[in-house]
């Protein structure tokens, strides 16, 4: 899942910087894979008979799924130093994971979709938070 992130890590000139390149990889994997269910669940929750119960999952899905892709970008970068802006990205996205995921658990029992995304956004988290804990 992580090969070619791991690949284009091993072959940028100027190396990563002090981050662990499998937890590097593993949260780049996860922001881009959360983001991409959230945009989903937020799909599938427009199509749903009950949208109208669904606006406040529907809108933490989208944050969720703008700061991932976001964050997932930023940290892929690897030249130059911006730790201070990556710190503050991982948290950002550890912070609307754990948002997006409670919402999500609320409609778990009525939607997979949901209870699909709420698993994307706890991995994410996690790997947010594995990252973050690895930085020098």
């Amino acid at each position: 899942m992580t090969h070619h992130i791991t690949a284009m890590l091993n072959a940028h000139p100027g190396g990563t910087g002090s981050e662990d390149k499998e937890k590097l990889a593993a949260c780049i994997a996860a922001c881009f894979q959360c983001a991409q269910a959230c945009t989903a669940c937020a799909d599938s929750c427009l199509a749903e008979e009950t949208v109208a119960d669904l606006t406040r999952c529907i809108r933490t899905d989208l944050d969720c799924a703008g700061i991932c892709a976001a964050t997932g970008a930023i940290v892929t970068r690897q030249t130059g130093d911006s730790s201070a802006i990556v710190r503050s990205m991982l948290e950002a996205c550890r912070t609307a994971c754990a948002v997006c995921a409670a919402e999500c658990e609320k409609h778990a029992h009525m939607h997979e979709h949901c209870r699909i995304c709420a698993e994307a956004s706890r991995r994410c988290e996690d790997a947010c938070t594995a990252l973050l804990e690895s930085l020098s």
